[in-house]
C-alpha cells in the first residue's frame, strides 16, 4: 500500500513540474540533468511567436497533417519554448507547467535518445509508430523525424499544443507526415482502432504511469493496441509505490526486457511483447 496521500502525490508531481521548468529557465546551453550525457534541452524564452507563425501554422497546417480535424492549442498564460536536439535537428517545443500534458518529461527525453542511438538497430525507418499520452510531442517528432510513420495520441485538451508542435517540427522535413488523433485510454478503441485496420510495428509511452486513476485502462490500451510482432517501448520515472505494482501487473501480461535505467532520473526504459499463451 502506497503510504502517499492523494493530495501529497499531487504536491509532489506540482513540485516536480516547477523544478523542471526552473531548471529549463537557464539561458545557457546545458546538459539535461535527468539523462546523463546527452545534450537536449538548452533553453526556453518566453513564448513570442513572429506575427506570421500563427498564420502559417493555421494556412498550411490542415493540409499537411493528415489528422482527423484541426485542433487548436489552449490558450495558457505560461507557454516557453523549450529546444531539444535530437535526429540532427533543432527541435522547438510549445511548453507549460499548467498542464501535465504540455510539458516534456524525464521519460521522453530517456526514450529519445535511445530511439536516436537504436534508430538502425530498432528498425525505424518506415516502422509503423503510435505514441499514446503524447503529450507536447517530442517523441512522435524524433521517431517521425527517424523516418517512422507516427501516430500521436492524446486527451482532446492536449491535441491542440500537440498538433501545433508536431507541425513546426515536421513541416516539410520527414519522409512520412504524421498524424494526430485523440485516444482515450480503454474507451472506443475497437471503433477508433480497429485491428484489422491498424498495426503498429511500434508503440512508445512515456511517463504515463503517475498519479491517476486510469491505469486499468491504459493497461487495456496497450494490450488493444499490440497484435503478433508489435514492440511496445515504455519509459517512466517511478516515483511511487503504485507505479511499481502497475509494473508487476505489466510484466504479467507483456514478456518485459530492462533496456536502460538511469538512477539520478529513476527512469527505467522498458521493451515489452504481449504474451500470446
Amino acid at each position: 500500500m502506497d503510504v502517499c496521500s492523494s493530495s501529497t502525490k499531487h504536491a509532489m508531481l506540482l513540485e516536480e513540474l516547477n523544478t523542471e521548468n526552473k531548471d529549463k529557465s537557464q539561458v545557457k546551453f546545458q546538459e539535461n540533468e535527468f539523462i546523463p550525457k546527452l545534450q537536449n534541452t538548452v533553453h526556453s524564452q518566453v513564448a513570442g511567436e513572429s506575427p506570421n507563425t500563427r498564420k502559417d501554422f493555421n494556412d498550411a497546417e490542415s493540409s499537411s497533417l493528415p489528422s482527423l480535424q484541426k485542433f487548436l492549442p489552449t490558450n495558457y498564460n505560461s507557454y516557453t519554448k523549450e529546444h531539444y536536439s535530437y535526429a540532427g535537428k533543432n527541435i522547438i517545443i510549445q511548453e507549460s507547467i499548467e498542464s501535465y500534458g504540455a510539458v516534456v518529461w524525464p521519460g521522453a527525453i530517456a526514450l529519445c535518445q535511445y530511439l536516436e542511438q537504436h534508430s538502425e538497430e530498432l528498425k525505424i525507418q518506415d516502422a509503423t509508430v503510435i505514441e499514446i499520452g503524447a503529450g507536447p510531442g517530442l517523441v512522435s517528432i524524433v521517431a517521425s523525424l527517424l523516418g517512422a510513420q507516427v501516430t500521436a495520441t492524446d486527451l482532446p485538451d492536449v491535441l491542440g499544443n500537440l498538433q501545433y508542435n508536431i507541425f513546426e517540427n515536421t513541416h516539410n522535413c520527414t519522409v512520412h507526415k504524421p498524424e494526430v488523433r485523440k485516444l482515450v485510454w480503454g474507451e472506443e478503441l475497437d471503433l477508433n482502432f480497429p485491428k484489422s485496420v491498424y498495426y503498429y510495428d511500434f508503440i512508445l509511452a512515456t511517463d504515463v504511469v503517475y498519479h491517476h486513476y486510469f491505469l486499468e485502462k491504459l493497461l487495456e490500451t496497450m494490450i488493444h493496441l499490440c497484435q503478433p510482432g508489435t514492440v511496445l517501448l515504455w519509459a517512466n520515472k517511478f516515483r511511487f509505490s503504485t507505479d511499481y505494482e502497475f509494473l508487476e501487473k505489466f510484466k504479467q501480461i507483456f514478456n518485459t526486457t530492462l533496456l536502460a535505467e538511469f538512477p539520478d532520473s529513476t527512469v527505467k526504459l522498458f521493451k515489452a511483447t504481449l504474451k500470446w499463451d
